[in-house]
C-alpha cells in the first residue's frame, strides 16, 4: 500500500507523496483483537478508504458523500475486501442505481483493498442531522 490520496474521478493523485508502510502484525505492528491485521494497518487503509469516499460527490449537493453522512459504515476484513453500508439522501434519488458503482470503484482504486461491496439501506434514513459542519458550510446550511 502507498497511500497515495485519490482525486476527485477516483484515481490516484499524481502529485501525491506515498507514506511508508504501515507496520504488520509480524513486524511489530499493534494487534486487533479477531483481526490479522495490525492497528496500523487498519488505520492506514482506512484512512486511504475515507479519502476516497471524499471523492465521490452526490450530483445535486456540491459535498461529498462522506461529509454529507451517507456513509453509514466500513468494515475490512482481514484479506482486505471492504464493506460499505450507505444511505442516499432519499430513497427516489435519481442517481441510486449509479451512487454504489461509484463507491465501489473509488473504493477498489484505494492500494490494498482487495474487493468492495456496498449495500444501501434506509433504515436510519439520512437526514440533515448527519452533515458535518463542512458540509453544511458548503450548502448554506449556516
Amino acid at each position: 500500500m502507498d497511500g497515495k490520496p485519490i482525486d476527485r474521478d477516483g484515481t490516484l493523485a499524481a502529485d501525491a507523496e506515498a507514506r511508508p508502510a504501515p507496520l504488520t502484525v509480524a513486524d511489530g505492528g499493534t494487534p486487533v483483537a479477531g483481526s490479522s491485521l495490525s492497528a496500523e494497518e487498519l488505520d492506514h487503509l482506512t484512512a486511504d478508504i475515507v479519502a476516497a469516499l471524499k471523492s465521490v460527490y452526490d450530483p445535486e449537493i456540491p459535498a461529498d458523500i462522506y461529509e454529507l453522512g451517507l456513509i453509514y459504515k466500513i468494515d475490512v476484513d482481514d484479506d482486505r475486501n471492504v464493506a460499505i453500508e450507505m444511505t442516499l439522501t432519499a430513497p427516489g434519488c435519481p442517481v441510486a442505481g449509479e451512487m454504489p458503482k461509484w463507491v465501489e470503484n473509488a473504493v477498489n482504486a484505494v492500494p490494498g483493498v482487495a474487493g468492495t461491496k456496498v449495500t444501501l439501506t434506509f433504515n436510519p434514513p439520512w437526514d440533515k442531522e448527519r452533515m458535518s459542519e463542512e458540509a453544511k458550510l458548503a450548502i448554506g446550511l449556516f
